[in-house]
Parts: C-alpha cells; structure tokens; sequence
C-alpha cells in the first residue's frame, strides 16, 4: 500500500477515532490485567507468601509487582525495535498476545501449599513475561495514537491512551468491588483471586481481533532507514530528547502509582479503611479520574504542552506532602474521594498528555524506541518501586519519608519541564499525518 494524506473530513475522523479505539482496546486489557495484580494482592499473598504478617506478605507481593516492571525497560527496547523496524500494528499484536498468555497461567496456578517455593518462582516467571509485553505495550500505542490522531487536536486524542490505561485499573478494581459482593474473604483468599485474571485473558483475545484490522501508520521509507529502531541511532543524535523524557516519567510514573495502586492499600494500611470501602472509594476516583483526560488533554492543545507539564510538576511539589498526610489521616470515605480526586486533578496534567509529549520529542524512525525505552527505564525504576518504597518506609516506622520521596523526584520532573522544547515550535509531529 501507499501513504495517502489524510484530509479532517467526517469519513477520515471517523476513520481515525476507529483506529484510536481499535488500538486503546489492547492498551486496556493490558492494563487491566497488570493492574489486576495489584488490586488482588490483599488476597493472594498468603496464598504464595504464607510466613510472616500482612505487611510482610504485601511486601513479597510489591516486590514481584516491582520485577515485572523491571523488565520493562528490555520491552520497551524489544517492542520500539519492531514498531520502528517492521510496523506499529505488527508490535500491538505481538505484546497483546503475551499478555493474554501470562494472564491464563496466573488465573491455573498452583498455590504455595500445592508445590511450595515453585509457586512464588512460577508467578514471578509470568509477571516477568507480562512486564516485557507492557514494557512494548505503551510505547507502540502511543506512538500509533499520536500519529493517527488530526494536528491541532493531538493533546485530546492522544488523552485516550491514559483514559484506557485508567480503565484498565477502574475495571481491575470493579472486578474486585463487585466479587467483593458476591464472595466472602475465605473465599476470595482460596480460588476467587483467580476469576479476574481469567476475564483478563478472554479480554485479551477480543482486542486481538479488534488490533488485527488497525493500518499502518509508519512508512516504507521511515522503516528501512539506517537508524530505524536502533538504540545507536537514538543517542547518538537524540541523547538530550532521551534523557529529558527519563526525567519526567520518573517523577510522571511515581506520582501514578502512588494516588492510584498503591492508595487502596494506603487507605486500608494507614487510613484504616475496610477493604471493601477502600475498594469502592478508589473505584469512583478512577471514574472521575479517567473522564478527566480528554479535559486536560484538549486544554494542552490550547495552552501548549510544555506549559501543561510545567504547571503539573509545579503544583505536584507543592501539593504532594499536604495531600497524603491529610488523606492518611482521614476517616470518612467521601473525604477521602475528594482528597484523592484533587491529588489527580494535579497528575492529570501530566497523564493526559504522557504518550503525546513523548512522541513529539522523536521523529518517525526512532519514535516508538524512544518512547517505549525512555519511558520504560523512568517506569521500572521509580513507577514499579512506589509501592515497594512506601511499604518498606512504613515497615521502618517513617512512611512521611515516602511523601518527600516523591516530591524530590517531582523536582526532577520540574527540571525536565523546564528543558523540554516547545512542541509548537520543535515537535516531530507537526506537519505528520499519514497512513498506510
């Protein structure tokens, strides 16, 4: 096929909205099913971890969730290779497919009691594999969304990469509220734990089939470039680019998974919130929290991106400490909704806009690596060890440590801000809109 401009008629946007549902579909089951295991964690640690309290066994939990995210930086290696060298689509459907795999395995696996230390070593064997296909899994989709999406408009539609990934971790937790009413604690702890991760799967191969018809949106002459797809190639001449996206996906990917994954468990751990109430109050939050990304998504195409980013990482310094030390000590859930909700009003700054403001730092040839192994190294470092940390803070008896920990790395994010181009002036994207 050929590469045919792609003109803002009705049948072209409607033509580009299916590819941006077509593609967020994978994006969200595999996020459901990554997140699936944070959220059922309060149930099946014993089952793999049966020594030492709750903590401890959260702990050995959090660290296996942190080793997936370990491999993500080979993911987004792997996966950015093959999106710049062989296509987006062909990737997209390859880190799918493990995802569907992994989440099969988990829902059948044996328990410690079953077959002992081989139970804890076969878990971590596939949340290593689904960190591989997730490490892939966001950059490819953003790449693939930003080129997709209509100029002048790429803050809004490139927003849906985050609505899908935060309706990965709304379902994961609906899943849960809503076995929660069905299921007692005895039994969500012997077999229950296992149903989501089994949906997760058969979601799995319905986004298969919906990624099988999506088009191509690199070219012929962009893919057989010398440095297509080749770390060399990326920071030999896109080293600054590179560094600068590290930077603020550390402080962007911290920030995250402190007021989403990791706050169930803070409501319960510090708050002292039942299970059941934490659960539902961060299922609202995500809610609301996901309808918020076309907002703020479409307000950074009018007020530029490197604006967007700025206000975020400036009001996260100022509001992270003030916001976990009073929802840490609060006892009502509606104020616990409006807290948390408020911290993501914040981060929604930034998460609206993530996949797009890293595709604007690359052009074509190396877009999906630089996106994927950029935001794949600031992910597994500090995004895969936010719960870890703040578990093991709280462990040691200072968990406020956990609160300065992220507002240092959101002064980091702040630099990064600061250095970032003005994509209006110096996007790779500006004047792009192909597809094959």
């Amino acid at each position: 096929m050929t590469s045919v401009p792609l003109s803002p008629d009705a049948t072209d946007t409607r033509r580009r909205v299916f590819a941006i549902m077509a593609s967020a579909s994978g994006n969200l089951v595999e996020w459901y099913d990554f997140y699936v295991y944070s959220f059922l964690a309060l149930y099946f640690a014993s089952e793999f971890f049966p020594e030492g309290d709750a903590t401890s066994q959260l702990l050995n939990a959090a660290a296996i969730f942190a080793a997936g995210f370990l491999m993500r930086p080979i993911g987004g290696w792997l996966f950015g290779r093959i999106a710049d060298r062989v296509g987006r689509k062909r990737a997209m459907l390859i880190s799918v497919t493990m995802m569907c795999g992994g989440s099969f395995v988990i829902a059948i696996l044996p328990t410690y009691s079953s077959i002992g230390i081989f139970a804890p070593l076969l878990l971590l064997l596939m949340r290593l594999i689904q960190g591989l296909s997730v490490g892939g899994e966001y950059g490819t989709t953003a790449t693939y969304m930003s080129e997709v999406a209509l100029a002048g408009r790429r803050g809004f539609f490139g927003s849906f990469q985050y609505v899908t990934l935060i309706g990965g971790q709304l379902l994961a937790v609906l899943v849960l509220v809503i076995l929660q009413q069905f299921l007692d604690e005895a039994q969500l702890r012997a077999w229950g734990w296992r149903i989501p991760f089994a949906i997760g799967g058969v979601a799995a191969v319905i986004a298969l089939y919906l990624r099988s018809s999506l088009q191509e949106t690199s070219t012929e002459e962009t893919r057989t470039m010398q440095e297509a797809g080749t770390l060399s190639g990326l920071l030999r001449n896109h080293l600054r680019a590179f560094l600068i996206v590290v930077g603020y996906t550390a402080g962007g990917s911290l920030i995250f998974y402190t007021f989403t994954t990791y706050m169930q468990k803070y409501l319960v751990n510090t708050a002292g919130f039942d299970k059941e109430v934490a659960s539902l109050t961060m299922t609202t939050v995500l809610f609301v929290y996901m309808l918020m990304q076309p907002l703020f998504g479409a307000m950074s195409d009018r007020i530029g991106r490197r604006n967007s980013m700025l206000l975020w990482a400036g009001l996260s310094i100022l509001t992270t400490v003030p916001f976990l030390t009073v929802i840490g000590r609060t006892t009502n859930a509606y104020s616990a909704f409006f807290l948390v909700t408020g911290a993501l009003v914040v981060v929604s700054l930034y998460t609206s806009i993530s996949g797009i403001v890293k595709s604007e730092m690359f052009p074509a040839q190396v877009r999906a690596l630089g996106v994927g192994f950029a935001y794949a190294i600031g992910n597994a470092l500090f995004g895969g060890t936010a719960e870890y940390f703040a578990l093991w803070f709280k462990s040691i008896g200072h968990e406020s440590w956990f609160f300065w920990y992220v507002t240092a790395m959101m002064v980091i994010a702040l630099i990064a801000a600061i250095l970032m181009p003005d994509p209006r002036k110096k996007g790779y994207l500006q004047g792009e809109g192909m597809i094959d």
